[in-house]
Order: structure tokens, then sequence, then C-alpha cells
């Protein structure tokens, strides 16, 4: 038979909740002080009373508990050899699972829930501006690199994720993790999406990622939102629910694999520019004061590309990328330095 590899766990869903968990450690305390009691009991002649030479029931309990709890005050002690040996090999174990017991569970329901509601909230309040990643499945991995990148500071992505194991994955790169179904208020309140820049939404499924969007959206109006989605069809619905960008990497795949047919430079450019790591990216930014009333063709800090004004959409084609105004923004290509 094939030995299985050390490091390798078989993990099942916890099936024990808190108040079973608590209720089943207080049985097995008091089932072990019963096993020191009975052995007590059965070898109470072994005991000496040294107040009035005689050992009750009531003695024995008083003395199995300060025995398990202490080491015991002196007015009950053991004589004979047998009722020694019991305390030094039975009693003695007892009171140090008891105790481990004791403080594991004060460690899980006192110390460790108020350190990690303190470090909670000690995270919150450094959250703000911040990037918001919802799924940590291919799609979220590579959002999150690709932040990274372009310089965002891990700390300041929060990654939501239903899987501990994904969220570990993400804390291990250096982002911030959540636990949770991103769709309900509560778990992106506890991201502080209501003071968050943007929301990016990749969970995998048109329908959670359109509900994730609605709640987002709700809940922070402000917020940049985008999404990806696997069918076209579903694009529009996105857009309803609130997503300033939808993103379908199926359609865009699509149109670089048949450009590829015949114009492989062209998809190898757009590759380029589309990532943080290339030679030229494409950037997004506001008309400096400077270059109000110049040409999108004189914008020194790279090649003026398109032109968003007022909701419409201007090519630097077009007569009215002559002359930029205030408010204007500026999609452009720039090079990356590497």
């Amino acid at each position: 038979m094939k030995r299985a590899t050390p490091w390798l766990k078989l993990q099942r869903p916890d099936l024990l909740g808190p108040a079973t968990s608590l209720g089943f450690r207080v049985l097995l305390a008091l089932g072990l002080v019963g096993i020191a009691l009975a052995g007590h009991w059965f070898d109470r002649d072994g005991l000496r009373d040294n107040i009035d030479n005689h050992v009750s029931f009531v003695d024995v309990v008083y003395f199995t508990v300060i025995t398990v709890a202490t080491v015991g005050y002196g007015d009950i002690v053991p004589v004979t050899d047998q009722a020694r040996l019991f305390d030094t090999f039975v009693v003695t174990p007892v009171r140090l699972f008891v105790w481990l017991i004791f403080l594991g569970t004060a460690y899980d329901y006192i110390f460790k829930r108020l350190w990690d509601g303190w470090r909670m909230k000690h995270i919150q309040r450094q959250l703000g501006g911040h990037c918001i990643v919802c799924g940590f499945g291919t799609s979220g991995e590579a959002t999150v690199t690709e932040l990274c990148r372009g310089g965002t500071d891990p700390l300041q992505i929060v990654v939501i994720d239903s899987s501990a194991e994904r969220v570990a994955k993400a804390v291990a790169c250096g982002a911030t993790g959540l636990v949770g179904d991103a769709s309900h208020n509560e778990v992106l309140s506890a991201a502080r999406v209501e003071t968050a820049a943007t929301v990016l939404v990749c969970t995998g499924r048109d329908d959670s990622a359109a509900l994730v969007v609605l709640s987002a959206r709700k809940l922070a109006p402000g917020a940049h939102i985008a999404a990806i989605v696997k069918s076209a069809e579903n694009e529009a619905l996105m857009e309803q629910a609130g997503a300033d960008v939808v993103v379908n990497p199926v359609e865009l795949g699509g149109h670089l694999l048949a450009r590829a047919t015949a114009s492989a430079n062209v998809v190898d450019y757009v590759t380029d520019l589309v990532t943080n790591s290339g030679r030229v990216c494409l950037q997004e930014r506001v008309v400096a004061q400077a270059e109000i009333g110049r040409s999108l063709a004189d914008v020194v800090t790279g090649i003026g590309v398109r032109i968003q004004r007022d909701g419409a959409v201007i090519g630097f084609w077009e007569p009215a990328a002559k002359s930029l105004r205030s408010g204007d923004v500026i999609v452009e290509i720039v090079h990356t330095g590497n």
C-alpha cells in the first residue's frame, strides 16, 4: 500500500458549531474530573482527613476538585502507595488536560476573538481609496498581479472570496483577504466598500457577478466598478446593474485570435498595451491645466489616442481633438520604462 505524503491532509467542513464545540469541551473536562473522582472514592481508604479523620463523599469531591485545580491544601492527603500512584499517574495528567482545555477555550472564545476584532478595526481604519477584488480565481489572481505590477500597494487591495484557501493565497501575495460572499452587504461593508475607489468583480459566474455589482453600487455610489462577464448577452445587464466597465475576456480573446491569423505583430502590441510588464501601456488621465486649448497631438507625456468628453468619445483624427478642454479625460500610449 502506498504511503500518504505527510504534508497532505484530507479536510472536511467543521460540523461542530461554536456552542456545540464549547459544550463538548465542558463535557470532556467534567468527564476527566469524574474519572479522578471515581478513583478517589473507590480508594478513599488511602486518603486521610487531617481535620476529623473521616473521609466522606463530600471530602472526596472537595479533594478531587482541589487536586485537579491546584496541588491541594494538605488538609486531605493520600497516605497509601496506591493512592499516591493514582494521584501521580492519573490525577496529575487530568489536571494538565483540564488546564489545556481551559486555556484553549479561553484563547478561542476570548483572546482570539478580541484580537481578531481589534485587528479587523485596525485594518479597516487603514483602508481608503483602496481596490476591492471580488473573486480570486484565475482572473482574480491575474488582476491582483497586474495591479501590483502597476504600482498599487498590495495592502490597499482587498480580496473577497468564499474560499478560505483562495483568500489565504491572496494574503500570501501581500493583499488583504476577507472570506465571505461579496454579494452580501455586510461582507462588502467589512471590506469598507463605502470608501473604496475601485471594485473589480471576477466571481466566475455572470449571475453572481451581477449581484455583487448591484450590492457594491448601492453601498458605494461613487466607486468605479468593473466586472467580467462570460456571455455577451449579459453585458447590458451588468451595465444596468451599475458597472462602469464590462469586460468579456472570451469575446476579446476571440477577436485577438482572429487577428492573429494575419497580424501577429498587432496582437503582440495589443498584449503589450494592456499589461504593465510590457514596453508600452495605455494610460488614462485628466487633462492638465497647461494642456487646455492645445491639440491632442501636442501631448508630450505620451501619444494621445482618444478623448472622453461629456460622455462622448473623440478620436485623435476628429476636429474636436484639435482643442483640449477642461475636464477632458485623455487616453494615451506611454512608455513603461521596461
